[in-house]
């Protein structure tokens, strides 16, 4: 299981153009079960799963703000590197595997942009594992501080809702925080943490191991790909 965060398809450093179907594509070639990503502009929500060849849960955290998202994908594409999601919108992804089976899908609205904060949206599938177990999926890009704090408490409890019966809680996605400074996460019994990063695959109810890509992995024409590299979870559910 993968999580990653897009950047809208921008590189690292920033150019003039986005790639992000070949990040999806990168992200998806050698067929992994799950993948969550964030800050997908708001014009290939629903895109991604074709470029994949892979079932799409996609999640809207904001509209984009002028017009529709082709408009806003049209005004971004001057300088994608300057200009991200200034008009484009954004929001989440996640995307399932064929060995694994979709029972449900739901999305929780963490915030609107009411007092000034970003727009945040924790989605949520419910699979059946290829050993029988359930699973239950989070996907989240919280908020700087005390504010995205609050954004992981109510991620984590969304996940732990329908995560019953024994089956395993897998909570993903850009946190800004690390499991260090985070007292939800200190709390939450969740294995497989990178120490000191911000993106995270945890796990509850099976062993894993995480790890987080080298740059040589996302590197595309002298760029990297995304100012955030993928991480990656071997979860043993067998």
């Amino acid at each position: 299981m993968r999580s990653w965060n897009l950047f809208h398809g921008n590189t690292l450093p920033p150019g003039r153009r986005a790639y992000l179907r070949e990040m999806v594509e990168l992200v998806t070639a050698d067929r992994p079960d799950v993948v969550c990503l964030q800050e997908v502009p708001a014009w290939a929500l629903g895109r991604l799963g074709g470029w994949a060849g892979m079932t799409e849960v996609p999640a809207l955290a904001r509209r984009p703000s002028v017009g529709a998202a082709g408009l806003g994908r049209a005004l971004t594409a001057p300088h994608h590197g300057l200009i991200r999601s200034a008009f484009a919108g954004q929001g989440n992804s996640i995307l399932v595997g064929p060995a694994v089976r979709l029972h449900a899908s739901s999305a929780l609205t963490l915030t609107d942009r009411a007092g000034g904060l970003e727009a945040r949206v924790a989605q949520r599938v419910e699979l059946g594992l290829p050993d029988g177990r359930d699973a239950a999926v989070v996907n989240v890009h919280c908020s700087h501080g005390d504010p995205g704090e609050g954004q992981l408490a109510l991620a984590l409890r969304f996940g732990e809702d329908a995560a019953r019966n024994g089956a395993l809680l897998v909570l993903a996605g850009d946190f800004n925080t690390t499991p260090e400074r985070s007292a939800t996460l200190r709390g939450a019994a969740l294995g497989g943490a990178i120490p000191e990063r911000i993106d995270q695959v945890l796990v509850r109810g099976a062993p894993a191991t995480a790890r987080v890509w080298a740059d040589e992995e996302r590197a595309y024409g002298g760029r990297l790909l995304s100012d955030h590299a993928p991480v990656e979870a071997e979860i043993e559910t067998g």
